[in-house]
This record gives structure tokens, C-alpha cells and sequence, in this order.
């Protein structure tokens, strides 16, 4: 036992650094547009009570995330959950989609991000844009290669400095005293429940805080204490940052930088500027926390015997640097397009099977009583189940299940290549 608690001290990330990854998951470059975008559909305190409401809807899944991952003590989230409850195959699907997903998404931040800094790093539009994306992504992967004890700190300094002007915002709004020009009742056609998709994206991410529990101290604690603690978090947040949008702009759902105009009519230009700024730097922790956990969903597929070429090796600082190789080339392949619009197709869909994926598997290791879980714990996977399937019937394009279908043959076909290859004699 003292052993085995010395090994876990050992383990490079703490339990507030890994709840700052879950912060920096879910508090990415969408809440700065997001609150107009969810007043289109429910204007006026109607979209407060939207992003209110969303969060707790959340809740269980994010408890099913927590249970489980306090349950399995290493890398990888959901590849792990479904590999337990439903076998090689199911993780090897939601792990690859999870994967791609990870990657295309990665490459649409870095590509805005560069194109964004652009004009004021004297880059023009076309190759030299598309060498800067290459070049942030290479010294990305390169920063994540030192190892996860130093990814951590960056991560946290980069959550730090990107909730920094919201938090400004915030308390400028909370002690403002004048009367908000935008406020009352709702005015207009409230559509909920499209209003609630678009919040539920603007808090996902907390899925991602289990992929790293093989390398966070105290797992078994730290890990439910980020998942929840992230999702909690970033609701008081949302909920008050909406208040100030709808407070401050009566125009709010045709504004195209709601937070940083709020945070002119609150703190003036100069907050107005530092809450604009906010999106680069909020990007670049996106960014950054994609190139370190992406690599473990790949680690994890190959620990299952699903891939071949040792991609799941851990180094002694803990990064899976082959699988941080892959990552690296795929992204600097697919930033050389220099194109976003396209990019997110998979996002929708790898959540969705992420959220529903993992419920199931919690409710099947509950019922065979697997992992010290009882019957009773079961009862969380329902409304995630159906958060899940909201998210679907709601928010998941044609576009997407076109995307993920064509993933899952392309990822079914490298499993079997990779398979006979891993069997084939040295």
C-alpha cells in the first residue's frame, strides 16, 4: 500500500491542475460568441435561464464521467470505459472517432488562431499563414514532448490568463449599479431547445479530464474533483457573463463580439480590448491542451491491441511521444490546407458518442456490479443517455453522420492493416 501511494506521488499532475484542464476544455473560444448565438433562439433572461438550465442537464453526465473515472486508474476516458464494458471493438470506434475528431478540431483553432495573429506578425493570407500554423503546431508538440509535469503548468497558466478578462468582466458587472439597458422579460419566440444545443457545446470539454487519470495524482479523488468541479465552474460563470450580455446590449443576438462589446459598456475601451484579446489567448489554450491530450486517445486504442508500432508507450515523464509523433504529422497535414470550414464536422458526433458511450458503459459495469459499482449507480446513465440522444436528434447534421461514417470505415480498415502488421515477424 505505501508503495503503491508513493507511485501515485509520483504521477506528474495534480488535482487543480487537472481541473484547469477541464476549465481550459469548456472555456474555449465559443463562450465569446456563444451568448449571441444562444439569444437568437431565446432572447432577453430567457437565454440566462438557458445556459442555467443546460449545466444541470449536463450534471449527469458529467457524474457518469466522474464515477467512472475514479474507477480506472489510467489514461484514455471513454476508449477505457467501453473497453471494459462492451469490448475491443466498441472503444476502438468511439477512441478513433474521439481521435479524428481531436484532430481536425485542433487543426481549425490553430489555423483561426494563426490567421487571427496574423496580419500583426506581418503574415499574408495563403502559404505564409499556413507555415505559421505549421510552425505553432511544431512548437506545440515540442512543449508537449518535455513532459506532462511541464505541459500541466503551462496548461494551468494558460487557464489562469484566459479567464482573467472574463473574470473582469464579471465583477465589472456585479458591481455595476446602473440599470441594464437590455434587461427584462424575454421579448420574441423562444425556441429551447436549440437554444440549449447551442449552450451544451459551449460546455463540453469535461469529458477530457478522465483521459489523463493514469497520470493524476490521487486519481480516484482528482479526477471526479475536475469533472465536476470544471462543469460547476464554468455554469456560475456562463450564467453571470449572459446576464451581463443581455444587461448590457439590447441588440445582443446580432452582436459579433458580445462579451467584448459588454465589456465596453462595463469597464470602457480598455476592458473592451483586454476581453477581445481573450479570444487569441483563449485559443491557444485550446490549442495547447488538444496537442497533449489528443495523444493519449490514441495510446489508448493501441493498448488494446488495436494499432501496432508501439504507439502506446509512455515515456518516464509521461507522454506517449510515438502517439505524439502521429499527432503531430496528422495536424501539420491537415493545417496545410489553410481552410476552417470544414474542420468541425466531427466535433458534434464524437461528444455524442462520448456522452452516450460512456453512460452505457457505466450502466452495464453497474448491473454486473464491476469496478465496486452497485445497481444503484445506474441510475445516472438515463439522462445522460438522454442528453446524448438530444444532442443527436437536435444538433447533429447530415454533414456529420456523413463524416463520422466515412471515419469509422477509414479507421475499421487502418485497425485491420495495423492488426496484421503488429502480427506479421519482425
Amino acid at each position: 500500500m505505501k508503495r503503491e501511494a508513493a507511485c501515485r506521488d509520483t504521477r506528474p499532475v495534480g488535482g487543480l491542475q487537472l481541473l484547469a484542464l477541464g476549465i481550459n476544455g469548456i472555456v474555449g473560444v465559443g463562450i465569446f460568441f456563444a451568448p449571441a448565438d444562444v439569444a437568437a433562439r431565446a432572447p432577453g433572461s430567457a437565454s440566462v435561464l438557458v445556459f442555467g438550465a443546460t449545466a444541470l442537464a449536463l450534471l449527469p453526465v458529467a457524474l457518469a464521467f466522474a464515477v467512472l473515472g475514479q474507477r480506472f486508474g489510467e489514461d484514455g476516458g471513454p476508449v477505457v470505459f467501453a473497453r471494459a464494458a462492451f469490448g475491443e471493438l466498441p472503444a476502438f470506434f468511439v477512441g478513433w472517432i474521439a481521435y479524428v475528431s481531436a484532430i481536425a478540431s485542433a487543426s481549425a483553432v490553430m489555423v483561426g488562431l494563426t490567421a487571427a495573429a496574423g496580419p500583426a506578425l506581418g503574415l499574408s493570407p495563403g502559404i505564409e499563414q499556413r507555415l505559421g500554423a505549421s510552425a505553432l503546431v511544431t512548437g506545440l508538440a515540442l512543449l508537449c514532448a518535455t513532459g506532462l509535469r511541464i505541459s500541466a503548468n503551462t496548461w494551468t497558466t494558460l487557464t489562469a490568463l484566459k479567464l482573467l478578462p472574463l473574470l473582469a468582466l464579471a465583477a465589472a458587472y456585479l458591481l455595476d449599479d446602473s440599470p441594464g439597458v437590455g434587461s427584462g422579460a424575454p421579448s420574441g419566440e423562444i425556441a429551447w431547445l436549440p437554444a440549449a444545443l447551442t449552450a451544451t457545446f459551449a460546455y463540453q470539454g469535461f469529458e477530457i479530464v478522465p483521459v489523463l487519470a493514469g497520470q493524476a495524482r490521487a486519481s480516484e479523488r482528482s479526477v471526479p474533483f475536475a469533472t465536476l468541479g470544471s462543469l460547476a465552474f464554468a455554469g456560475v460563470l456562463y450564467v453571470i457573463l449572459q446576464n451581463a450580455c443581455v444587461d448590457a446590449l439590447p441588440a445582443l443576438s446580432a452582436s459579433t463580439a458580445p462579451l467584448a462589446q459588454a465589456g465596453t459598456a462595463y469597464g470602457g475601451a480598455l476592458l473592451g480590448r483586454v476581453v477581445a484579446a481573450g479570444t487569441s489567448v483563449s485559443a491557444l489554450g485550446i490549442a495547447f491542451g488538444m496537442m497533449v491530450t489528443t495523444p493519449h486517445y490514441l495510446a489508448a486504442l493501441a493498448r488494446g491491441g488495436s494499432l501496432a508500432l508501439g504507439l502506446e508507450r509512455l515515456s518516464d515523464k509521461g507522454v506517449p511521444r510515438r502517439a505524439l509523433g502521429v499527432t503531430w504529422l496528422l495536424v501539420l497535414l491537415v493545417v496545410q490546407t489553410g481552410t476552417r470550414a470544414q474542420l468541425f464536422a466531427l466535433s458534434g458526433v464524437a461528444v455524442l458518442m462520448q456522452f452516450v458511450v460512456t453512460a452505457a458503459a457505466l450502466a452495464a459495469l453497474a448491473r454486473r456490479r464491476e469496478r465496486g459499482l452497485t445497481p444503484s449507480h445506474a441510475w445516472i446513465s438515463l439522462p445522460a443517455i438522454l442528453v446524448g440522444v438530444g444532442i443527436a436528434a437536435g444538433g447533429a447534421s447530415d454533414r456529420e453522420a456523413v463524416s463520422a461514417t466515412l471515419a469509422m470505415l477509414l479507421g475499421l480498415a487502418l485497425r485491420i492493416a495495423m492488426r496484421r502488421l503488429g502480427r506479421s515477424p519482425s
